[in-house]
């Protein structure tokens, strides 16, 4: 019984689609016509840029799809992309909102996800002038010298020992090791996890959420309950992170004179 009614319940959602898509489709580019409440999302497969290069074949340079309930114009060639990516860089500027940036990135503020205007220009003002200046980086400059020697040394002594090494892995653990004691003013700690963080907060903003193409499937909480925990620990953290900086800022507790860290710069100001 429950089985025909989702049925009866799934066709009927599916006729209404189709009709609201029928009524409302104005003039968009070429693409193929998408399916109800699916649009085009079965015709990407498992590899989406060979499939839509494929598409692209038939359909132009520009062409339209529909993503679940979500259109999207895709481009194809170098001189369409100019057009969207430099003439009309403005119009394009701003990225589509998500589950997961929604609530890992404080409701899409963060600089990389809010949308284009006049508080994306401020935060982008504050980052060049507070964190990103010549001045600023160079102040970090002894520290990228101490880590960069650190592991010349071990490969020299690798080498002289006649050990294999992974210059990869090595290569990553100093760009981890800068950016911890450029952010905690030390290599590891236990209790601010950045690397896991970072790791975690990449795959959840990366991963394909059916949700952001679906929106009436967030009421079965495909992946919402990982990014809120996800969400509560990143910003646990980060409170943690601030409050140790202005209490370091105030003088109050010698065991956080670390030096100068990223996280101290605009707390400074």
């Amino acid at each position: 019984m429950l089985l025909q009614a989702l049925a009866i319940l799934f066709i009927t959602l599916s006729f209404i689609v189709f009709v609201f898509q029928k009524k409302h489709d104005g003039r968009t580019a070429p693409g193929p016509k998408p399916l109800p409440i699916i649009g085009n999302l079965h015709m990407l497969g498992k590899l989406p840029h060979r499939a839509l290069q494929s598409l692209a074949k038939t359909y132009g340079p520009i062409m339209s799809l529909k993503l679940g309930q979500t259109p999207v114009i895709v481009v194809s060639s170098p001189q369409t992309a100019e057009l969207f990516l430099k003439t009309h860089d403005i119009v394009f500027a701003s990225r589509p909102k998500t589950q997961a940036t929604e609530f890992l990135s404080y409701g899409s503020k963060g600089m990389a996800f809010s949308e284009y205007g006049a508080y994306w220009r401020n935060a982008r003002k504050v980052c060049t002038l507070q964190l990103l200046s010549a001045s600023k980086v160079e102040m970090f400059a002894p520290l990228r010298r101490q880590e960069l020697g650190v592991l010349v040394k071990s490969l020299k002594n690798s080498a002289e020992s006649g050990e294999v090494v992974d210059l990869s892995q090595l290569l990553g653990e100093l760009m981890e090791n800068i950016v911890f004691k450029m952010v905690l003013g030390r290599a590891k700690d236990d209790r601010f996890d950045l690397k896991f963080l970072i790791h975690e907060v990449m795959n959840l903003i990366g991963s394909f959420n059916l949700a952001d193409y679906m929106p009436w499937l967030g009421v079965f909480d495909l992946q919402i309950k990982s990014v809120k925990e996800l969400s509560h620990l990143h910003h646990r953290q980060l409170n943690k992170l601030c409050d140790r900086e202005k209490i370091a800022s105030l003088g109050l507790a010698s065991q956080f004179d670390e030096g100068t860290t990223v996280a101290s710069v605009p707390l400074s100001r």
